[in-house]
């Protein structure tokens, strides 16, 4: 079986068991946490200092940089991209 079969197969199964989304949300999640992450290591950034520059709290920052939290607003990750000199972009595709 190709890996492209499997891949299908596996989103196939998760669609089924109504898995599909929460399966995608953590997996952006997972990335954007990342991303925030190693930029704030590239900029030498804290969470303290990260936190004051985007006027919020350390527990908030906390669950931002948390790969399994996927609640969290726009604002936030808005406001996380500024301060790190970046630009936060969403898009829906076909």
């Amino acid at each position: 079986m190709k890996a492209e079969n499997i891949s299908s197969s596996f989103d196939d199964f998760l669609q089924e068991e109504g898995l599909l989304d929460d399966a995608n949300a953590v997996a952006i999640k997972r990335v954007i946490a990342w991303q925030i992450d190693q930029e704030m290591k590239a900029q030498k950034l804290t969470k303290s200092a990260m936190a004051k520059k985007m006027r919020t709290s350390r527990a908030a920052l906390n669950r931002l940089l948390d790969e399994t939290d996927t609640s969290l607003t726009l604002t936030t990750l808005s406001r996380a991209a500024t301060v790190l000199g970046k630009k936060f972009r969403i898009e829906l595709e076909e």
